[in-house]
């Protein structure tokens, strides 16, 4: 069997599921009912030459958040929010908050750190500390941002979403019943959260950054937007090393501040969220033609 990791993302009172081929979101409605929509994967996206090539392959997980999570999470809004059984998956709308999310993402994560230690850079001694406070304030909006947003309820909510997710890849990768009461056991979080993927890529961004000088603050600018895609496929590559051997002393001690940041993005879920997730995770085995017996008999651990 093709071996694979499965993985996913919580929305709107819901889970949205990704395998090899599929993905799947199961959404709650008003009335209690769970509601499952599966559809198959752009192959072009997951099966050719970006999903094979190492170092590059780490762009379908960007394509996972912001093009694939923001179309789940419009199809969410529609169910949870209506009482309308024939929703909209796609349009305009969809497309325009996928851009509107990317220049906000990339705006406060990436751009606004440049313009606020140039403001500041003539007091700083060299390109290296320059550099250097430039990722500390990256790293400090990012946290800061988690920590703010998690206090809002209707996230809490999201965020509860999120850790029922994690707990339904953590059974399935061990060998476990997928059913709420297994699921329930298990944690709620996972080495290869989309969470601890920022986390990493914000810090190889430090690194990669701290090479590039002091240049004009428009060079500065475009350089941080140029290093997006490529320190997301070397930050893809090293979290899942990370995640494949987390076993081992030294990767256990690297992977654990990406796993203590998920503290700030997922919650306990109750009993109805593991439904949801159990739901979601069932869709996408079913329309891949697997269950999880099959899958841990030839793949390799992970989400």
């Amino acid at each position: 069997m093709k071996q694979f990791q499965y993985g996913g993302q919580a929305v709107i009172e819901g889970v949205m599921m990704r395998g090899a081929e599929h993905f799947a979101v199961a959404v709650r409605t008003p009335k209690g009912e769970i509601v499952v929509h599966r559809e198959p994967l752009s192959r072009y996206i997951y099966s050719g030459f970006v999903a094979r090539t190492p170092f590059v392959r780490g762009l379908t997980l960007l394509w996972d958040s912001l093009v694939l999570g923001v179309r789940a999470l419009m199809y969410s809004a529609d169910v949870a929010l209506s009482d309308e059984p024939d929703v909209s998956f796609s349009g305009p709308l969809a497309w325009g908050t996928l851009a509107g999310s990317l220049a906000i993402g990339i705006g406060l994560f990436f751009l606004l750190p440049v313009v606020l230690v140039r403001l500041v850079d003539h007091y700083l001694a060299s390109s290296l500390v320059s550099n250097l406070a430039e990722g500390l304030v990256r790293l400090a909006i990012f946290v800061g941002y988690l920590a703010l947003v998690g206090k809002m309820s209707d996230v809490q909510r999201v965020f509860a979403y999120h850790g029922a997710e994690h707990k339904a890849v953590n059974a399935l990768e061990a060998g476990a019943e997928l059913v709420p009461d297994e699921v329930e056991r298990f944690s709620t979080a996972h080495p290869r959260c989309g969470t601890a993927f920022m986390l990493l890529l914000l810090i190889l961004f430090i690194v990669l950054a701290s090479l590039l000088g002091r240049p004009a603050l428009w060079v500065r600018i475009l350089s941080r937007l140029i290093l997006i895609p490529v320190v997301a496929g070397v930050a893809y590559e090293a979290m899942k090393f990370g995640a494949n051997h987390r076993t081992w002393p030294l990767v256990r001690l690297l992977i654990a501040p990406g796993l203590w940041l998920q503290r700030l993005t997922t919650r306990e879920p109750d009993r109805s969220m593991l439904e949801v997730s159990v739901a979601a995770l069932k869709a996408v085995l079913e329309a891949e033609a697997e269950a999880p017996q099959a899958f841990l008999a030839g793949a390799a651990p992970g989400q």
